[in-house]
């Protein structure tokens, strides 16, 4: 049997991991990655985090299985952080979710339910979007089509082109858009562009399909969700996958959402039963870990506080690193107007430099990022800052 398959090349991403292990050079630099680090390159464990770990171990008295839409803390505190407490979708009961095993499983499942309505059902993601998007809803059988979003050349937004293009998608079609801190540009809408979006989708009657897996690094956890609880009021079906991984830092633990806006609650309960057996017939039954720790830090007022904090210390944090790159970048002296970075939002950013300078960043100088330039910007340390600069600069 297994003879038949063939090899396939390495996750360019997983990829490069590996070669950044090999590399022996002490000054090596990953930015490849999408973790959070600290100044010391760590993935720490956050305050909150810890608290609720030490809370959950005291009152956790068996492992059962949990309920098959998982913990109901969790989700109702969940889509009051992404929709809001005034959320006009959650008074009227038009909301179906289940917790998932992380922002992947997520939109698996709802690549996976989008099937079960319609096998025709068509994806438009972003040109560029997220490269696991591809295999999570393709391998589901979806056909997915792109719409353009970044252009290199000017480091901005192709906005006219996308209008364009998405006015041409017919109704029942599915449209991903990225809630917030764009992976992998860091190219966010603006408001009055997140508005003229939730016309178009009024008028032509696609379906919005949010992807947000950074709330809160990008301006705040309310301002990241702007889209998004625009989206919610403005039509009447849409679905949301959100990723717990970066903002509660829980990369390992896989927790995330799937979520379903229905036009009524009768819809919305078959639709919380069709969710509920996508996930069975694909892991049974929901990991508790996770999601009983953000029960509980969403949950917990003093935890909920301190966590913002932390979320909101990881995002400023970030903001100073793209200036010090930007400052360091000219500097350095170099032609190009980096400037854009600081426009840029969340982990990511596109440094819009070919892949053959990439390539000669990491053979030369030991940097390691993906060939489409795409930079995780909590890589970058106070420490390493200014050598990246003389890196890119030799390179140009």
């Amino acid at each position: 049997m297994f003879e038949t398959l063939s090899p396939l090349a390495p996750d360019p991403i997983l990829g490069l991991s590996a070669a950044f292990k090999q590399d022996t050079n002490s000054n090596k630099i990953d930015l490849g990655v999408g973790v959070y680090k600290d100044e010391n390159g760590n993935t720490p464990i956050l305050d909150a985090v810890k608290a609720a770990q030490t809370i959950l171990q005291e009152k956790e008295s068996s492992k059962v299985y949990i309920t098959p839409q998982g913990h109901q803390g969790f989700i109702d505190g969940m889509l009051t952080l992404l929709l809001g407490a005034s959320s006009k979708v959650l008074s009227d009961q038009r909301v179906a979710a289940v917790q998932a095993p992380g922002g992947c499983g997520a939109l698996r499942i709802l690549a996976e339910l989008f099937m079960r309505c319609n096998k025709d059902t068509v994806v438009w993601v972003s040109d560029p979007t997220w490269a696991n998007h591809i295999p999570l809803l393709g391998n589901a059988g979806l056909t997915l089509k792109t719409y353009p979003y970044f252009d290199k050349a000017s480091a901005s937004i192709k906005f006219d082109e996308m209008m364009d293009c998405l006015t041409e998608v017919k109704a029942g079609d599915v449209v991903l858009l990225h809630g917030c801190c764009h992976n992998p540009t860091g190219a966010d809408l603006t408001q009055s562009q997140w508005q003229a979006v939730a016309e178009l989708a009024q008028k032509t009657g696609f379906i919005p399909f949010v992807d947000i897996a950074y709330q809160g690094f990008g301006e705040g956890l309310d301002e990241d969700a702007y889209g998004l609880r625009l989206l919610a009021d403005s039509v009447d079906e849409m679905v949301i996958a959100a990723s717990c991984s970066k903002n509660f830092g829980l990369y390992r633990e896989r927790v995330g959402l799937a979520a379903i806006i229905t036009k009524n609650p009768e819809t919305k309960r078959i639709a919380q039963s069709q969710i509920q057996s996508v996930a069975r017939g694909i892991y049974s039954m929901p990991p508790s870990y996770g999601g009983a720790l953000v029960d509980i830090i969403l949950n917990t007022p003093s935890l909920y506080t301190q966590w913002n904090a932390e979320v909101t210390e990881m995002r400023e944090r970030m903001i100073t690193l793209r200036q010090l790159l930007v400052s360091n970048l000219a500097a350095q002296g170099v032609d190009k107007d980096f400037s854009f970075i600081n426009r840029q939002k969340g982990m990511f950013s596109f440094l819009c430099i070919a892949p053959e300078q990439v390539q000669a960043l990491r053979n030369d100088k030991s940097v390691y990022f993906v060939d489409s330039s795409r930079v995780n910007i909590a890589g970058i340390n106070k420490q390493n800052v200014e050598a990246l600069a003389q890196a890119i600069a030799t390179v140009l």
